[in-house]
């Protein structure tokens, strides 16, 4: 189908909704990499009034990736919920927005709608939204996990403790452990980028992790993030998985590019259930996406980067995950070339997930050749803290040292709890009063020697 729009003298043609997806999208390096970027202000501002006007049931009837070539559209459509869809149903991408933008957008409304939803009609709606308009919406979207802990409750913030190391050391994870523990960082996870795909490594950290859970009874969870063949492996083995992870993407070409399928998900899902490890529920799949992984496979269709990503989180929220993390800006310039690009696409990726029903997280980060740097990162950290994000990275010194970029910091989270009066997990944060790591009011306990942690970490 085609779509056009007049403005002034220049009537402009769109040979698809896909291309007025991806001509209507903020400007960025990688739909112009793809050659898929509008042209001009004027093209971008034609093809969003055109998107404006578009129906919310057109996602239903033109598939931006065709039903029978893309695994990730059959799951989207087969589990469309009509009932939940029902109440925006009538309404344009433009009405949508208006409609996120009511008093009526409350956060039962929203969480009762995210089934009916597609990722599509969450891009679409984010390509007309303003900042602000994204952190607004954002924070009424509300999405509770558990596992050990309960993450993603009103008022609160949790963090990955990711302590990384170039040659997997035991003793400089487990330092780095206590250090984050010590900062009140860890009720997200305790989430290993391990250096190396040896299964007896990665057993070997799962082993230390788990220890240190259960010796000082931490109510959180630990996952070191190998693919999901390797995970399976290690449950017949025994190790103690908890989380079991995977980087997704949203077609089913650039699933294949990770090794993985949606069959093979539900395997990992089903196996990690089988230990039942969780003592507050069953929510065990950790997932990591990120804007362009689609087309540094060669895997996009033609589609723009920030609709793939929603899909993405299409796949997510079928498997019923703890945690998904967008790693806004690990892939790099070519995809995200600048700190406004990133921001942008950290309030989009967040606002996107929630209103889906995933559990959303994000890595504020970015590597060292993208014209970005830490003030970028104090920004849209501030502003994901504000619209409610569910989770953020505590890295030592916000500079990973295996994975060679930068996030935040164990420091980075106690300023924006401090900042918005954030507090942890519910049970992460009576466990750090009971170590008398934190005070009463939440906030950090003097430092002193002879701490009981401390004593028992050594």
């Amino acid at each position: 189908m085609r779509y056009r729009k007049t403005l002034g003298a220049t009537t402009w043609t769109f040979d698809s909704l896909a291309q007025v997806m991806a001509k209507a999208s903020p400007l960025r390096s990688g739909d112009m990499l793809a050659g898929i970027a509008a042209g001009s202000a004027q093209e971008n501002v034609a093809a969003r009034m055109v998107l404006a006007d578009t129906p919310l049931t057109a996602f239903l009837a033109e598939p931006l990736i065709p039903y029978e070539l893309d695994d990730v559209t059959r799951l989207i459509c087969d589990t469309h919920d009509e009932a939940a869809f029902r109440p925006v149903a009538a309404l344009t991408v433009g009405g949508f927005r208006d409609w996120l933008l009511s008093e009526a957008a409350t956060s039962e409304a929203l969480a009762a709608l995210a089934r009916g939803l597609t990722p599509e009609m969450a891009a679409a709606v984010s390509k007309l939204m303003r900042n602000q308009d994204l952190i607004l919406a954002a924070s009424r979207c509300r999405v509770t996990t558990r596992f050990r802990d309960t993450i993603g409750l009103p008022g609160t913030l949790a963090v990955r403790l990711q302590p990384n190391h170039p040659t997997d050391d035991l003793a400089g994870i487990t330092a780095s452990i206590l250090d984050g523990l010590m900062y009140g960082c860890g009720d997200a996870v305790i989430g290993i980028n391990p250096a190396s795909d040896s299964l007896g490594v990665i057993g070997d950290l799962l082993r230390l992790t788990d220890d240190l859970i259960r010796r000082f009874e931490i109510p959180t969870q630990s996952c070191v993030l190998t693919h999901v063949t390797s995970a399976l492996q290690l449950i017949e083995r025994g190790a103690p998985v908890d989380l079991i992870f995977q980087s997704i993407a949203g077609t089913e070409a650039a699933n294949a590019s990770f090794g993985v399928t949606l069959a093979l998900l539900q395997e990992g899902l089903e196996a990690g259930r089988s230990l039942k490890r969780g003592t507050l529920g069953d929510n065990v799949m950790y997932f990591e996406t990120g804007q362009g992984s689609a087309l540094s496979a060669g895997a996009h269709h033609g589609i723009d980067q920030q609709t793939l990503e929603a899909r993405a989180y299409g796949v997510a929220r079928a498997f019923e995950p703890l945690l998904v993390n967008s790693v806004v800006g690990f892939i790099g310039p070519e995809y995200l070339y600048d700190g406004k690009q990133i921001i942008r696409a950290g309030l989009e990726d967040h606002f996107c997930g929630k209103l889906l029903g995933a559990p959303l997280g994000v890595d504020v980060c970015y590597t060292n050749h993208a014209e970005a740097d830490q003030d970028d990162m104090d920004t849209l950290l501030t502003l994901l803290a504000t619209a409610g994000v569910t989770f953020v990275m505590g890295v030592p010194g916000a500079d990973d040292v295996m994975l060679n970029y930068q996030s935040t910091s164990f420091h980075d989270a106690l300023y924006v709890r401090e900042l918005l009066g954030l507090k942890r997990a519910p049970e992460f944060e009576a466990w750090l009063a009971r170590w008398q790591i934190t005070r009463s009011d939440g906030r950090l306990a003097p430092a002193r020697a002879g701490h009981a942690l401390l004593e028992g970490f050594s």
